[in-house]
C-alpha cells in the first residue's frame, strides 16, 4: 500500500494505514465509541452556534472515497462557533460515510450502537491559520460536526443530494452544486458530545475538535436504499467507507 492508494479493502484498509501513516497509532485517533454514561458534563461549554443562512455551496465531487460538497470558504458566510471552540471556524465541505447495502455506515458509535450513516461537516480555523491545508495539520485547526442518520420519516432535503449523484459517478468527477443550504441537514437539537480527535482518513492528522450531535436526522428506508444503490454503481475505491473504531 502506498499513500496514494489507501482505501477500505483488506489490503489497504484502516488496519493497514499505520504502515504509511504512523500517527494511526497515536493517542488522539478517531472515531471512538461514545459512552454517554461516561461523558463528563462541563458547565463551561456554551451551546454551539451555526450560521449557515447564506448559501455558499459550489460543487459536488467524487474523490474516490466519498461524495463531497464543497463551499466557498473565503469569508464568514457559513461558520460554526461556541461550544469547545475558541475561534470561529469556516465551513469547507461536507461528506457522508455510508455502509454497503444492509451494512452499518457510521464511524462513531454511541454505547456500541451503530447508525446507517454519518454526516461530517468540516470547518477550519480561519482566524488562526491562512489556509485549510495549514489548519488541517494543526492541533486546533479543524472542527468537524458529526451527525448520525437514522431510519425514520422521509427527509425533505436529502433528494437534492441523491438526485445529483449521477453527475459524479466517476472518480475525480466534479459538477456544479450551487445554492445548497446545509442548515436543512441539522436536527432540531444541537446538544452535543465533544472530544479532541483526528481526521478519520489519511493523513489522519490529530487536528480535529469533534462535535458529535446527540440527536440524529431521519431518512426513510427508501431514501437510504437509493443512496446505497447509487453507491454500488459509482466508481469508488470503497464498498463501505467507515473506519474501524478506536477503543478508548
Amino acid at each position: 500500500m502506498t499513500g496514494n492508494h489507501w482505501g477500505y479493502g483488506e489490503d489497504n484498509g484502516p488496519s493497514e494505514w499505520y504502515k504509511d501513516y504512523p500517527i494511526a497509532e497515536g493517542n488522539r485517533q478517531s472515531p471512538i465509541d461514545i459512552v454517554p454514561s461516561e461523558a463528563v458534563f462541563d458547565a463551561r461549554l456554551s451551546p454551539i452556534s451555526l450560521s449557515y443562512n447564506n448559501c455558499t455551496s459550489v460543487s459536488i465531487s467524487n474523490n474516490g472515497h466519498s461524495v463531497v460538497v464543497e463551499f466557498t470558504d473565503s469569508d464568514e458566510r457559513s461558520v460554526i462557533r461556541g461550544g469547545p471552540l475558541e475561534n470561529m471556524y469556516r465551513l469547507k465541505q461536507f461528506h457522508f460515510h455510508w455502509g454497503c447495502k444492509g451494512c452499518s455506515g457510521s464511524e462513531h458509535t454511541v454505547g456500541g450502537k451503530t447508525f446507517p450513516s454519518e454526516l461530517h461537516l468540516v470547518h477550519w480555523n480561519a482566524i488562526k491559520y491562512k489556509s485549510f491545508g495549514e489548519a488541517a495539520a494543526a492541533p486546533d485547526g479543524l472542527a468537524v460536526l458529526g451527525i448520525f442518520l437514522e431510519i425514520g420519516d422521509e427527509h425533505s432535503a436529502l433528494h437534492q443530494i441523491t438526485d445529483s449523484l449521477y453527475m459524479v459517478k466517476f472518480k475525480g468527477s466534479v459538477a456544479d452544486f450551487k445554492g445548497f443550504n446545509p442548515k436543512c441537514l441539522l436536527p432540531n437539537s444541537l446538544e452535543y458530545w465533544t472530544y479532541p480527535g483526528s481526521l478519520t482518513t489519511p493523513p489522519l492528522y490529530e487536528s480535529v475538535t469533534w462535535i458529535v450531535l446527540k440527536e440524529p436526522i431521519y431518512v426513510s428506508d427508501k431514501q437510504m436504499s437509493v443512496y446505497e444503490n447509487e453507491w454500488l454503481w459509482m466508481e469508488m475505491d470503497v464498498g463501505s467507507n467507515g473506519k474501524l473504531l478506536v477503543v478508548m
